[in-house]
């Protein structure tokens, strides 16, 4: 069973269709919802983990993106600046998923960016400033990187 972690952006005109509850009936799809934001009447953000076979996935977005709700992966939404990073292994305890692990015997940290759940944790415990989000539910950040 595959798995990808996606933001799900609902506009306004769209944001209480039951797309998401399609997914589960029409697709046979299993979700998770990691994190959501919903601004009445403006804009609904969530944070999503699909779980299916890889073609019914991408049915899945091809149908959500159809319906007009606009879908990224979340792979494109965190990062890490090798050249700021240096393998403290700092965030590697506060990750829920082990997208970020120490591996040994090297001691150096791996990125495992398709586990990342964009949670801001590693962020936040960076002591140089390695590793990096867009901030999912700023409305004014429309994508781009935030400046720490």
């Amino acid at each position: 069973m595959a798995s990808k972690n996606v933001l799900l952006i609902f506009k306004s005109n769209i944001m209480y269709k039951p797309v998401i509850y399609r997914l589960a009936r029409d697709f046979e799809l299993v979700f998770n919802i990691l994190e959501a934001k919903i601004l009445p009447r403006r804009e609904g953000r969530i944070l999503l983990e699909l779980r299916g076979s890889e073609d019914v996935i991408e049915k899945g977005i091809r149908f959500l993106e159809d319906h007009r709700v606009l879908v990224e992966p979340l792979s494109d939404k965190v990062w890490r600046e090798d050249d700021k990073c240096v393998h403290c292994g700092a965030c590697t305890g506060l990750c829920p998923t082990g997208a970020l692990s120490i591996l040994r015997p090297e001691m150096t940290v791996s990125f495992d960016v398709e586990k990342c759940v964009a949670c801001g944790m590693c962020g936040l415990v960076c002591p140089f400033g390695a590793m990096k989000d867009v901030t999912l539910f700023d409305p004014f950040a429309e994508g781009r990187p935030v400046s720490q």
